[in-house]
């Protein structure tokens, strides 16, 4: 049985944005579940893989934090684990880059979610995925100031 929003969808808010994530996220992890690894892991491994060139551990760990609001010492964790893994290595350089096995891994993440995120967000209108993504780019630019602001 396939489903569509009615015609009378509710205003996007806090909640259907926070919804919306958790029920594509948890379809993400279920793929990434099977590939043994998760979804921080694969976040900081697609930020190597897709890099221009390889970066310092500190460099990859600010675009990692930039990408899941994450405490520092936790993303580092996280590379560690993914070096662990063979997943990154330390070249000469004192930057990391993806190991094959790495770069293997998030093809085979790709190749595996690319139908059902097709599943997910076809048949949308242009035109809608345009507005929500100028709204979803409103929110976390917002977001992201409220995140560097002082604490109230």
């Amino acid at each position: 049985m396939t489903t569509t929003a009615s015609t009378t969808a509710p205003v996007a808010d806090a909640r259907a944005l926070g919804l919306a994530h958790y029920a594509a996220r948890g379809v993400l992890e279920r793929v990434l579940a099977r590939h043994g690894t998760t979804f921080q892991q694969q976040v900081a491994l697609r930020a190597a893989v897709t890099a221009d060139a390889p970066q310092t551990p500190d460099d990859l760990a600010v675009q990692v934090q930039g990408s899941l609001k994450a405490d520092p010492v936790d993303i580092r964790a996280i590379l560690d684990e993914l070096m662990a893994k063979q997943l990154l290595v330390v070249d000469g350089a004192h930057h990391l880059r993806p190991t094959d096995a790495g770069r293997e891994l998030i093809a085979a993440i790709g190749a595996e979610i690319a139908p059902i995120t097709a599943r997910i967000w076809g048949g949308i209108p242009a035109e809608d995925l345009t507005a929500a993504g100028r709204v979803l780019a409103l929110i976390t630019e917002r977001a992201d100031a409220e995140l560097g602001a002082p604490a109230a």
